[in-house]
């Protein structure tokens, strides 16, 4: 997204339990904001030691919540498979 400012902006601090999986979701990310995110703009960052922080910039509330839903979804799938890797089952319906 290019051009001035975007008036519909969403963050979104995502907290673990564990410190170690925030490097993991955010490095899990990190390919996808580089994509271009249609109608938005996004930024993903580490926050506080348990934290990742998610910024999308939209010029319209449709594309802030077409790439919150996606983002979130992301993060719920990496949460989840480090769950399921961290406890050796197949089953990841719970994220840590």
């Amino acid at each position: 997204m290019t051009g001035a400012e975007a008036p519909w902006s969403a963050t979104v601090a995502v907290r673990t339990r564990d410190p170690q999986l925030v490097g993991w979701v955010e490095r899990a990310l990190r390919p996808e904001v580089t994509r271009e995110v249609p109608r938005a703009s996004v930024k993903v960052q580490t926050g506080p030691p348990d934290t990742v922080v998610i910024t999308i910039s939209a010029h319209d509330s449709g594309a802030v919540r077409a790439a919150l839903n996606t983002y979130l979804g992301w993060v719920h799938l990496s949460l989840a498979t480090a769950r399921a890797v961290s406890t050796g089952s197949g089953s990841a319906e719970r994220a840590p």
